[in-house]
């Protein structure tokens, strides 16, 4: 089976928020971070905000929890800090926050930046996941790894006209896991 787009199905805008993690980029010189805010909205979605921080993982984790506590960002994405250097520290700022991790994620952005940088995709740690009900993805610094992750998995994951599934017609039901720990806990009363 092949994804497809089923055109009877309305598009429904999903609303995102863009952090760029760099020590030497300003917002004006943060092409993938410009890569992705252009995709977002060419898609027809909303870009809810958009910033630049230092790799620091507390700054990280700061501004990625401000949003995801925003009831109006449905989807973070954050790019940089994913390499292996010193200061390559996104992963480990985000991913002690995910209730889900989305192993699929990692491996399809791999598989896809496998066939544009051959084998220099192992350098990255790109990783996604959920936290509440808020997806957030964290992918390289490079705008060839914006577009990669974008066109090839966030777009039409983000399409509610993708088929055979797609992010947009599960998010109605992301918080099952959160409730389902409230009812245990008011059963423990």
């Amino acid at each position: 089976m092949t994804d497809r787009i089923d055109e009877s199905r309305p598009f429904i805008p999903v609303s995102f928020a863009v952090l760029t993690v760099s020590d030497t980029r300003s917002l004006e010189e943060d092409r993938s971070g410009a890569t992705l805010a252009a995709r977002i909205e060419e898609a027809g979605h909303h870009l809810a905000d958009r910033d630049i921080v230092t790799d620091d993982t507390d700054r990280i984790a700061r501004q990625v929890r401000a949003w995801v506590d925003c009831e109006t960002v449905d989807a973070v994405i954050t790019t940089g800090g994913t390499g292996f250097t010193g200061r390559d520290v996104t992963p480990e700022a985000i991913e002690p926050l995910f209730d889900k991790h989305m192993d699929g994620f990692s491996a399809l952005f791999h598989a896809i930046s496998r066939e544009k940088i051959g084998t220099s995709t192992i350098q990255s740690r790109a990783t996604a996941g959920l936290i509440g009900t808020t997806f957030v993805f964290v992918l390289p610094g490079s705008p060839g790894a914006c577009k990669d992750a974008w066109d090839g998995i966030l777009k039409p994951q983000f399409d509610y006209r993708h088929m055979p599934c797609n992010f947009v017609e599960i998010m109605p039901r992301l918080d099952e896991h959160l409730k389902r720990g409230k009812l245990r806990e008011g059963a423990d009363d």
